[in-house]
């Protein structure tokens, strides 16, 4: 796989706002054009940059130490009923620690499904659900799922999130403590979380956006945050959320990788970095064993 060094910045840049919905395809296709060369086309370019789940995928779906199935809850506050993934390890003993896995802004995909199965194999019962539910699910490709995204009604799907925390709180085989691990929108979600389930134990938004800092005085949980320092927006709005932090007595901890880019703990894209995201898997970890056990 490619990595970020193989592409210019300014590509890199473009595609970052076509992922986060600032531009379509056919804008990144005519900005991209003027780096392209030789036999690599702006298509080629946009094709490198995405996804690869079969390439990344770290435990397979059958994989026997794990029991893994898609189920549905009631969610009458959201959209009425949330599918999601959930994964257990096959052998466990006594009660284990619940996570909630938030997708990117592109619903569960693969990834992210790889990403709890990850989770139940450090012995986590896991639940990723798909926001795009209510849609007709995750449509099996990114650009679709973009197309999606937007049309969520997000004071429902947040809902659904809350709705999701308390179902890990009382499911079967779970010890009754909750963190949540969420990646880009998921980030989000997860700082929207902490800020909104008072006994939510543990949150690790992984280059997300901050909550409204008026509300940051009503998080409870230990707080652990991953930017990427070529992520300008985040990076920026990051000391603001960090004071809002220390004003409010929240126990936090707050990481910049330096030379890496927003997304670099997705390992299905070249935007990904081997060394960044060990590190902030492995702090990832030691939180969430600390506070969930």
């Amino acid at each position: 796989m490619q990595t970020a060094k193989d592409f210019h910045p300014e590509v890199l840049k473009l595609f970052d706002q076509y992922v986060h919905g600032g531009i379509s395809r056919r804008g990144f296709l005519s900005s991209a054009g003027k780096y392209a060369a030789g036999a690599v086309t702006a298509e080629g370019l946009l094709l490198a940059l995405s996804p690869n789940f079969a390439q990344a995928q770290q435990v397979k779906a059958d994989d026997a130490r794990i029991v893994a199935s898609y189920v549905e809850y009631p969610s009458p506050n959201g959209y009425g009923t949330l599918r999601g993934y959930l994964v257990k390890p096959a052998n466990a003993k006594g009660p284990l620690p619940t996570v909630l896995v938030v997708h990117e802004n592109r619903g569960l995909n693969p990834h992210i499904e790889d990403v709890a199965r990850r989770l139940a194999l450090d012995n986590f019962i896991a639940f990723a659900p798909d926001a795009l539910f209510p849609l007709g699910g995750y449509p099996g490709t990114e650009d679709k799922a973009r197309e999606l995204f937007p049309k969520l009604d997000q004071v429902k799907t947040r809902e659904d999130f809350i709705t999701a925390a308390g179902i890990l709180k009382t499911i079967a085989g779970g010890n009754g403590k909750v963190g949540v691990v969420g990646f880009c929108y998921g980030g989000s979600i997860a700082n929207f979380l902490a800020s909104k389930i008072p006994d939510l134990a543990a949150a690790v938004p992984f280059y997300g956006g901050a909550p409204a800092l008026d509300a940051v005085p009503n998080i409870k949980a230990e707080v652990l945050v991953h930017h990427a320092s070529k992520d300008e927006r985040l990076v920026a709005a990051w000391p603001k959320y960090e004071e809002a932090l220390k004003a409010a007595g929240v126990k936090y901890q707050g990481f910049i990788y330096e030379g890496v880019e927003h997304g670099f703990n997705n390992d299905t894209t070249p935007r990904f970095d081997a060394n960044a995201a060990q590190l902030a898997w492995s702090r990832t970890l030691e939180l969430i064993n600390r506070r969930l056990r």
